[in-house]
């Protein structure tokens, strides 16, 4: 038999010792794996000249409305119109009982008869110590007297005949009198009703310059209106319409609504297009720098800006930074920019949930702003 070589043990340690050093080396060589960078979609923002059109709906209302009331109180007795009668100048629309004023005038009469007759006598007292002091029948001292008597009782008889004159006109003042031509707009009493002296009883809008009348949230009047046309239309025909300038903003927000009331002057009112017509219009807020954006691309600031709006803006190094923006304006699938970015910024519009400041993060798409985009 052929001898077989025998190997020792010391040898194969030694190969073995050599292998594991081999595979350590090689293990050593191989390089470590990059940390993945999160992809973020991100849109390259234009700022646009952006203004918003504003439909509103409204009624044509009078310049001016006069709340009719009595200037004294009573019961009314009469009342001979009712909302929606055109009345004219000096007509009157309601009567008080006339009872208790018809008393005072009477007492007045009687008390001025009384000091006219207070004159009458004074004076021919008066006449007669006149006569008297000259031939010395009589003192200076009884002549000064008559004299002060006759002043007196005068000065009376004005007191009385003033007091008539008022009782008169109080008389006549149970009587409401329209004081200009136009329509009643509003009854808030009834015959039987004792009313109050300046309580509202008939609203009177004045023939005269018709104004269409709107309610408006404050933002979209955030700058003062401009000196433009605006195009009024009747709601149930639009092909009746006018137009005009908006001639007032009301200077403080409704409580009731959080709206401002807007007057349009009209430059004509239409056949058709009547006191109380319901009308709409069409305005274009003025124009204002802005950027839009997807909703998407909004989120929560951190720090000082907690719960505010922000976006997230990548940088030249890809580096991603919160920013705090202020919206002006909210759409159905975008909002509207108006401070916090300018022309250029690239915007995370996708992939934006998982970021944290100063992160390094992979563009996979940059979309660009359509231009001058309207919504």
């Amino acid at each position: 038999m052929p001898a077989h070589p025998t190997v020792s043990r010391t040898g194969l340690t030694a190969v073995g010792v050599a292998l594991c050093m081999s595979i350590l080396v090689g293990c050593g060589k191989e390089k470590p794996q990059e940390p993945e960078l999160p992809r973020v979609q991100v849109q390259e923002v234009k700022t646009v000249e952006y203004a918003a059109a504003v439909a509103l709906t409204g009624d044509v209302q009078a310049r001016v409305q006069t709340q009719l009331s009595f200037r004294v109180s009573g019961k009314i007795i009469q009342r001979m119109v009712d909302v929606g009668d055109r009345v004219s100048a000096r007509q009157v629309l309601a009567k008080l009982d006339p009872k208790d004023l018809q008393t005072s005038v009477a007492s007045a009469v009687a008390v001025e008869a009384a000091e006219q007759a207070r004159v009458k006598q004074t004076s021919a007292a008066f006449v007669r110590q006149e006569k008297l002091l000259p031939k010395g029948y009589t003192s200076r001292s009884e002549y000064d007297s008559a004299q002060a008597a006759l002043r007196s009782s005068q000065s009376a008889l004005k007191a009385a005949q003033a007091q008539l004159a008022n009782a008169r006109e109080q008389l006549s003042y149970t009587a409401l009198v329209a004081d200009a031509p136009g329509i009643i707009t509003a009854r808030q009493a009834e015959v039987g009703q004792v009313v109050q002296a300046t309580a509202p009883i008939f609203g009177l809008a004045r023939d005269g310059e018709r104004d269409a009348v709107f309610n408006v949230y404050e933002s979209l009047f955030v700058e003062p209106p401009t000196d433009q046309s605006v195009n009024v239309t009747l709601l149930d025909d639009p092909a009746i319409k006018t137009t005009g300038k908006v001639r007032e903003v009301t200077p403080a927000v409704s409580a009731q609504t959080g709206t401002l009331q807007v007057k349009i002057a009209l430059n004509s009112l239409p056949s058709g297009m009547e006191l109380g017509s319901v009308v709409s219009a069409a305005m274009t807020v003025p124009a204002k720098t802005s950027v839009e954006l997807p909703w998407a691309a909004l989120t929560k600031g951190l720090g000082d800006q907690l719960g505010q709006p922000a976006v997230w803006v990548v940088d030249d190094q890809n580096k991603a930074n919160l920013r705090g923006v202020t919206i002006s304006r909210y759409l159905t699938s975008k909002v509207v920019i108006s401070d916090g970015l300018k022309s250029g910024d690239k915007v995370v519009v996708a992939g934006g949930q998982l970021l944290h400041p100063d992160m390094q993060v992979e563009l996979a798409e940059v979309l660009q702003q359509p231009a001058g985009a309207q919504p």
